[in-house]
């Protein structure tokens, strides 16, 4: 009777989580949703944004990103946090590319090359505390604000290395898990065709 009353209360408690994680996705998705903006341009501006994004080695995405980014820093006040936020995560994203360039020229290409790149970014002092600047800072930043920086610099990296994910027999893209690291996971590499 008392293990039936236990598995009772661990189907409870596992209903209750299983409820509050799909609460938080709704909520997330929500928030996304509402960031999101379509923006209509002339085909002859797209094309030319498409050629400045891909001289800087960037998609056309997060190089839009980068634009708005930096008109908002031009318009801030001084000392505004907001400004100094994007600031700190233009020059992390910025350091991880150029970290992730000079990698690819010196021939210092595996499947595990995002990992390789940020730690090497992260045996910088400087770096750090950009990167931490750039969550948020304080002793806990947000864990939704580390995720989204973890996911464009790796973006970006693989951008930079001319790379695509690594897939297996299936098309499924392989991940890595890591502990004790900027980064937790991150998507395995190889060199595109």
């Amino acid at each position: 009777m008392l293990q039936k009353g236990q598995a009772m209360v661990e189907n409870a408690e596992k209903a209750v989580a299983a409820a509050q994680e799909t609460k938080r996705r709704k909520r997330r998705a929500m928030v996304a949703a509402a960031n999101k903006i379509t923006v209509i341009l002339e085909t002859d501006v797209r094309r030319q944004l498409a050629a400045q994004a891909r001289a800087e080695g960037m998609d056309i995405a997060p190089f839009l990103v980068k634009i708005v980014e930096n008109h908002v820093i031009a318009g801030a006040p001084e000392d505004d946090p907001l400004a100094s936020r994007l600031l700190a995560k233009r020059a992390v994203l910025d350091r991880a590319v150029t970290i992730a360039r000079d990698a690819v020229e010196s021939g210092d290409f595996d499947e595990h090359f995002i990992l390789n790149v940020m730690k090497k970014a992260s045996q910088n002092v400087e770096f750090i505390s950009l990167y931490e600047t750039a969550v948020g800072g304080g002793e806990r930043p947000a864990r939704s604000a580390r995720a989204a920086l973890n996911q464009q610099m790796a973006r970006q990296i693989k951008r930079a290395a001319g790379a695509r994910s690594k897939r297996d027999e299936r098309g499924k893209i392989l991940r890595a898990q890591v502990q004790d690291e900027i980064i937790t996971s991150y998507t395995l590499l190889d060199r595109a065709a």
